[in-house]
């Protein structure tokens, strides 16, 4: 089938929005015309053996408990419809068409049931029966050709090597819906960037994520796995098995998925129903991938996934934290658990526990690529659950390379992107390496925007960016390549760092003001131990006084007690309450001591960030004991932490522009506002 005719069934199939316009929004046209599609591309596959399933389901229903299994055979696929109903012979009795699609809907093959269930089609069917719109939509999707060969009397017809002749083969039919599905996807750009990647992020992806398999993937019959846990409408699945298939036309792709979002789901499970043999379908499971795994304890070659950006997890909160307590580093979330607010780490945990592990003779392991927003790169401290993350995937060297792409490339987001590729089986030249490449810059303008999607980018570009990123040993290695500033190449370890507490000594000096009163007064310590009332009035005898020593202080105030006849508490806790009621920070003042040890001022306590490569001491010595000499390291509180700055790698200075410029700009504008003002005072 050429283009033309493939767009030529794809604008059949739309041109149903022409009869939903008023009684459905543009965002809903989907809703009907998807199912449709899948309801017709069914038929039309099953109508040279409907006759023969019809036969098979009249002999067998009274003599086999798994009735499906023989109905499967009969039709010759892993669906069939058990009824003698057609979307022609429907769409003739205009006041029975609900209840007859309806009846043919429910003689589907469970599995393809579900598929409509998902999408919810019984309540669109009533919602165009209420409408009067049902047999004309019926009646139209009924004249669109969908038969995989040509047919004459229900009989598929050959050529004069008694081949069948071709008319829609499995492979188109996942063109043309995947044209309805991206058309669908730019009448709901509210929602679309949840469910829909654009086409060519996908492409770089899943070229970033094969590229260094070329030669493997080349071999005659290799068989490879790729799952998405988050599959959305399976754009990313697609991609990944085209992509190899053209590498290799004799190699097989079994591709998995899992997605929470019915509809969704619907739409992923019926593409794949319709291409190939239709197995893969039953690899898409429906549900949530953290609280229920799909495909627990499978393992696959390729892994690629754009997760929600920034979505909180708190529903599935008791199943993620029972797995993190009980199962710890044998689960799947071991490393640690992010915010609640974030669960990006949680998807990228769940896809590395889905790598094969190495064998033996080293073969094996898996590739990942996941698409995020910056967050997952810096958020969280040292030792929180994002850093514990990061410090996991780095030191069991699993992180390949991180890419930064253009913003607003996606339908429902403007930020920056990033890709990062994780892998078990990492070239030996990127051992113990990180590759940071920058392809900010690679984009090119949309002549019209699609919600918030402004920029694509370009099949030279892809072609570049793949090429940068495989050669980027090399590129970072040579100052001279034009593109060497692109390109950044670190250990794992330079990420991470250690947290330091820099503390300095407690300075006080002594002395009874109006604030030492007010501060007596509100004491919540001081009148456990004496009668504050009569203290007060001690205190007041000694307004203005001052002391530059604690003991002295303490001197002071007590013979001032025993003037009174107050009897002086030698408890410590009177002791360390009176010294913060008298106590006053003073640069100059006492170093206070517990025991033998000084005691920090927690209003001067610092944090510094230290590399994990550099002695902290010396970076103690060097960075901050220049400016307070009597600065120092408590080790007990040391933390460490991992990051990925990357914006701060490629962060490249631009000066200022000069003031005579600026000036000379600022003056124009004056006069040209002078000018405009003139004109409205005329």
């Amino acid at each position: 089938m050429n283009n033309s005719k493939h767009t030529e069934l794809a604008n059949h199939a739309w041109s149903v929005a022409d009869l939903l316009r008023g009684d459905y929004k543009q965002s809903d046209y989907g809703k009907v015309i998807l199912p449709f599609t899948v309801l017709r591309r069914l038929e039309c596959v099953l109508e040279p053996t409907r006759d023969k399933v019809l036969e098979t389901a009249e002999q067998m229903r009274s003599k086999v408990a798994d009735l499906d299994r023989w109905l499967r055979k009969a039709s010759g696929h892993s669906f069939y419809n058990a009824s003698g109903y057609t979307l022609k012979r429907i769409a003739k009795d205009h006041s029975q068409a609900a209840k007859h699609l309806l009846a043919y809907l429910g003689a589907f093959s469970p599995n393809a049931q579900e598929v409509f269930e998902r999408y919810e089609f019984a309540a669109q069917i009533r919602k165009l029966d209420a409408a009067n719109l049902l047999y004309l939509v019926v009646g139209r999707f009924a004249d669109i050709d969908l038969h995989p060969y040509q047919m004459k009397d229900g009989t598929i017809v050959t050529d004069d090597h008694g081949r069948p002749v071709e008319l829609v083969s499995n492979h188109q039919m996942g063109y043309i819906f995947e044209e309805l599905i991206r058309r669908f996807a730019e009448q709901s750009n509210e929602t679309a960037g949840e469910h829909f990647t654009p086409r060519e992020v996908i492409e770089l992806m899943v070229e970033l994520l094969i590229a260094p398999d070329d030669d493997a993937l080349s071999v005659p019959g290799v068989t490879r796995t790729v799952l998405d846990p988050a599959c959305g409408t399976g754009g990313m699945l697609t991609a990944a098995q085209e992509h190899i298939t053209r590498r290799n036309a004799n190699a097989t792709v079994r591709v998995f998925g899992q997605e929470l979002n019915p509809e969704s789901w619907a739409i992923c499970r019926s593409e794949l129903m319709l291409k190939g043999d239709g197995r893969d379908a039953e690899n898409v499971k429906f549900g949530n991938s953290f609280s229920d795994d799909g495909h627990r304890g499978q393992h696959f070659d390729y892994l690629l996934a754009n997760p929600p950006f920034g979505v909180e997890w708190k529903k599935v909160k008791d199943d993620i934290e029972r797995e993190y307590e009980t199962l710890g580093e044998s689960g799947r979330f071991g490393a640690g658990l992010p915010r609640i607010n974030d669960g990006s780490l949680l998807f990228l945990q769940h896809m590395i526990s889905k790598m094969k592990p190495i064998d033996a003779s080293g073969k094996g392991g898996s590739r990942v690529a996941i698409v995020f927003n910056g967050s997952p790169l810096f958020t969280g401290g040292a030792e929180s659950g994002e850093s514990r993350i990061r410090q996991w995937i780095l030191e069991s060297d699993w992180l390949e390379g991180i890419v930064a792409l253009p913003d607003q490339l996606f339908y429902n987001t403007g930020i920056s992107t990033y890709f990062w590729i994780v892998t078990n089986r990492k070239d030996p030249a990127r051992r113990g390496k990180v590759v940071l490449l920058d392809a900010r810059d690679y984009w090119a303008k949309m002549r019209k925007s699609l919600g918030d999607k402004r920029k694509y980018i370009i099949d030279d570009q892809i072609t570049e960016i793949t090429r940068l990123y495989t050669e980027a040993l090399d590129v970072a290695a040579d100052p001279n390549h034009p593109l060497h500033g692109k390109v950044k190449v670190f250990s794992n370890k330079d990420f991470g760092y250690r947290r330091i507490t820099v503390e300095r000594p407690l300075k006080l000096r002594f002395e009874v003001t109006e604030e030492t009163l007010a501060a007596t007064i509100a004491s919540k310590a001081l009148p456990k131990h004496i009668d504050i009332e009569k203290f007060i009035d001690v205190l007041k005898q000694l307004t203005g006084t001052r002391w530059q020593a604690r003991l002295a202080a303490f001197e002071g105030v007590r013979t001032a007690m025993r003037a009174a006849r107050m009897l002086w508490p030698s408890k410590q806790p009177f002791l360390v309450a009176l010294r913060d009621v008298l106590g006053v920070r003073d640069p100059e003042g006492e170093v206070q001591m517990k025991g033998d040890t000084v005691e920090p001022d927690s209003e001067l306590r610092d944090y510094e960030n230290v590399p994990l490569e550099e002695d902290v001491e010396e970076y103690l010595r060097r960075e901050v004991l220049p400016h307070v000499p009597d600065a120092w390291i408590d080790h007990t509180k040391t933390k460490v932490g991992y990051d990925i700055p990357f914006t701060r790698h490629f962060y490249v200075y631009k000066p200022p522009r000069p003031l005579p410029e600026i000036d000379a700009e600022l003056k124009a504008l004056e006069v040209e506002i002078q000018s405009l003002l003139g004109e409205v005072t005329r």
